[in-house]
Formats: structure tokens, sequence, C-alpha cells
């Protein structure tokens, strides 16, 4: 199983905030390609960021899970995320309120399009 693992460095952040980028309604992401090796080979760089204007921490914390319960569903399924990338998530208040169900095709659809 592929494990997630977060950026740490601001240098990280920074030089992945400069390449690719999506947006929608409900996340948006960026995506460069690896600069940097994550600990384990298999493992997937990618960090869940919210603003603090979003809401309060519970609000936050459940938009992140969310889209991580999203993007591990996504792993699963073959060739959906290249894992030759690193990628940020900002989650947006509109995430909060809409399901999973929703949520899995654009998010899918947004990584296809980050590959091209």
């Amino acid at each position: 199983m592929v494990k997630l693992e977060s950026l740490k460095k601001s240098d990280q952040f920074r030089k992945t905030l400069k390449e690719k980028k999506i947006h929608t309604d409900y996340f948006s992401i960026f995506a460069a390609k690896n600069f940097f090796k994550p600990k384990v080979k298999g493992n997937l760089l990618i960090s869940f960021i919210m603003k603090k204007k979003i809401g309060n921490a519970v609000k936050r914390n459940k938009i992140r899970r969310k889209l991580k319960a999203i993007v591990q569903k996504l792993l699963k399924k073959k060739g959906a995320i290249n894992k030759d990338y690193t990628y940020i998530v900002f989650g947006k208040s509109n995430t909060y309120k809409q399901k999973q169900d929703v949520l899995l095709p654009l998010m899918e659809k947004s990584f296809s399009k980050l590959k091209k």
C-alpha cells in the first residue's frame, strides 16, 4: 500500500507552488516533478492545506480527512495519480458540505489533467 508523505520544509512548498496548478470550486491542486525523494521509495509526496479563514479546527480537519480519503481511493486505481510528482492540495470551504461521491470524479479528473 502506498503511504502519503507530507512536505516538511518551506522551500519544498515554494517550489511546488510555482509549477502546474488546477483550481475547482472544492479544492486547488499544485504539482511539481519530484525534486525531493520520499523517505520510502513507494510513498506519495502530498500535503493537504486549509486556510484559517475556512472555519474552526473541526471544520478544517473534516475537509482535510475527506480529501485524504479521496486520494487514498484514487491511489488504489491504477494510474489515477502519478507518483513521480509532489502535490499540494488546498481545501476550500465548499468541500465541507459536499459528499465524497461528487468530489471523487472531480479530483480524478484534476489529477489526470495534471499528468498532461
